[in-house]
């Protein structure tokens, strides 16, 4: 698929209310697309709404909790009411909290795999199928992160969540392979987008530790504008694994090439947060 000229094609992103999700909604107007976009975010995803019709391009835009079973069943209706099926899935609707395995609640794991695991499953299973029906290939974008593949012991439930999309990713590129439907793994690694704003962080020093780490974020943080780059070039490559940033350049290099220094150098990050 050419990303530079998306002309008639239909791209669908979840989570398009703010962060990576708005500015690859907005890219993707920029270069002809029409946007079928949703987030819980009211107030968020009728901005983006508004910016990809001040581009000129269709949008068509639902306020949907991808956790809900029901609901999606509702947007998938919409959505194919008006079009055969969508060119382009992206799954990216996330949340985070940073917390050790012993600080993370159980609410914290129910929530993260019902939005960062579940939501994914959800738009896969609703969308998929009508992309192979149609037959006439496509592309499907997991959003995972740099901690689906490089040890977060600082974010444990966030980076399971995050392993399991990464491995859910591979696995249908295999299996859509044969329908030509490309399937990619989006992996972030620090980025200032508001997820780190919103993340719950737990621990002794719960504030303290907020503090520093969206602190970090900000300065040092890789702009989602050129994270949305990322994901469409991804795209039009038919890449299995992108990795989104320098630092998730790194850990993704170095899990593959060292993998007993990358777990030592996870735990010496983990120390500093003691």
């Amino acid at each position: 698929m050419k990303f530079k000229n998306l002309k008639n094609r239909v791209v669908l992103i979840t989570g398009a209310g703010s962060g990576m999700g708005r500015e690859t909604a907005l890219l993707s107007a920029r270069r002809g697309a029409t946007l079928v976009i949703c987030d819980r975010d009211e107030a968020g995803l009728k901005e983006t709404a508004e910016a990809v019709r001040a581009l000129g391009s269709e949008v068509l835009a639902h306020t949907v909790d991808v956790t809900d079973p029901a609901a999606m069943d509702a947007f998938a209706d919409a959505v194919h009411a008006r079009f055969d099926a969508v060119d382009v899935l992206i799954n990216n609707a996330g949340i985070g909290v940073l917390a050790k395995f012993f600080d993370t609640k159980p609410e914290d794991w129910d929530r993260q795999i019902a939005v960062n695991l579940k939501g994914v499953v959800h738009g896969c299973e609703r969308f998929i199928p009508r992309m192979i029906e149609r037959g006439t290939g496509g592309h499907v974008v997991n959003v995972s992160s740099g901690a689906g593949y490089f040890p977060s012991a600082v974010m444990s439930a966030y980076s399971v969540t995050k392993f399991a999309v990464f491995g859910l990713t591979l696995n249908l590129r295999i299996e859509l392979r044969p329908h030509k439907i490309g399937v990619t793994a989006i992996c972030p690694g620090v980025m200032n987008t508001p997820i780190i704003r919103t993340s719950i962080v737990r621990g002794a020093d719960a504030g303290g530790q907020a503090d520093r780490v969206r602190s970090m974020y900000m300065r040092r943080g890789y702009p989602p504008e050129r994270a949305a780059e990322k994901v469409l070039r991804a795209v039009g490559r038919n890449r299995a694994i992108a990795p989104v940033g320098p630092d998730a350049h790194a850990m993704y290099a170095l899990n593959r090439l060292a993998p007993p220094l990358a777990r030592w150098i996870s735990g010496r990050v983990t120390h500093m947060f003691d």
